[in-house]
């Protein structure tokens, strides 16, 4: 089993700690379907490379990918909150529904269409190889610092827009720079493991920080945590029931985040029933505030 295991393991532990902390982004921006747009896009342009029976695992294929997904980064940089009249979502699901509708086309005239279209979706992270995993951390690393040096303009463009307009920050420029950042992290990520299973990495464990904690520190820790458990848990289902990697791990993380969710909404009715009760026996004033 291990000698299956190891590596994706591996891709597991390694790779979701920037996927968490990029999904806080985007989930804090309001923006919710910009990754698995971008996602789809570099997947659009792995299959203009697959058409033209280009290596997948080569650089040119990687460049093709990229090229697509920052052409998204600058759609979607010109189109944000103060830019037009016409909501952002709109223009990340119509650009989802192109280019997935484009791949589609293109892979209907390559042998395998089917196959490839599933590979794309879902993908099988049980295949990811040593070298597929080193080179996805260097850019995540690289990533990761890019972050780490400029992350006072970044927070405050994901988390207070408002005040990055006020402080004279060019919000498109670095709207461009998060998104072009975000999409290299994403064209890497996506050639092993599917748009879905992109999605849920950046998507579930954030919000499932952002239900248990209230720091951005503690939603990171509460994020990885779930990043870890959602991933190695739903290799071992994979391996052990015979599944689809991809797929068991989406579902993996769908039951950890509906667990999450009930605890919180518990946890929050137990305060609020204890503030009641607090009320009651005079403990503390109509405010919430304990009484001299």
């Amino acid at each position: 089993m291990w000698d299956v295991m190891f590596w994706p393991i591996v891709a597991c532990v390694l790779l979701p700690w920037l996927l968490v902390y990029l999904g806080l982004h985007v989930v804090q921006s309001g923006i919710i379907f910009i990754d698995i747009a971008m996602a789809q896009m570099a997947s659009l342009g792995i299959c203009v490379a697959l058409l033209f029976r280009i290596d997948l695992h080569s650089p040119v294929t990687f460049a093709i990918a990229l090229g697509f997904t920052l052409f998204g980064a600058a759609i979607f940089s010109l189109t944000g909150k103060r830019t037009s009249q016409v909501p952002q979502e709109a223009i990340i699901g119509i650009a989802y529904v192109v280019a997935a509708a484009t791949a589609v086309l293109l892979l209907s005239r390559a042998a395998e269409g089917d196959e490839e279209i599933k590979q794309m979706l879902v993908g099988n992270i049980l295949l990811v190889s040593p070298s597929d995993v080193w080179i996805c951390f260097g850019l995540f690393a690289f990533v990761g610092i890019l972050h780490l040096m400029l992350r006072r303009n970044f927070l405050l463009v994901s988390f207070d827009r408002d005040r990055a307009y006020e402080r004279g920050l060019r919000v498109r420029w670095w709207d461009f720079f998060f998104y072009a950042a975000f999409g290299l992290v994403v064209t890497s990520f996506v050639r092993i493991a599917g748009v879905l299973l992109v999605f849920s990495y950046l998507i579930v464990p954030a919000v499932c920080g952002i239900n248990l904690a209230g720091t951005l520190g503690r939603r990171l820790l509460v994020g990885w945590v779930v990043a870890l458990i959602g991933g190695v848990g739903g290799l071992f289902f994979s391996y052990w029931w015979d599944l689809p990697s991809g797929a068991a791990i989406v579902t993996t993380f769908g039951a950890l985040l509906i667990l999450i969710s009930l605890a919180a909404l518990l946890r929050r009715s137990a305060a609020r029933s204890g503030t009641l009760s607090s009320r009651r026996t005079g403990l503390v004033d109509g405010t919430g505030v304990p009484r001299s």
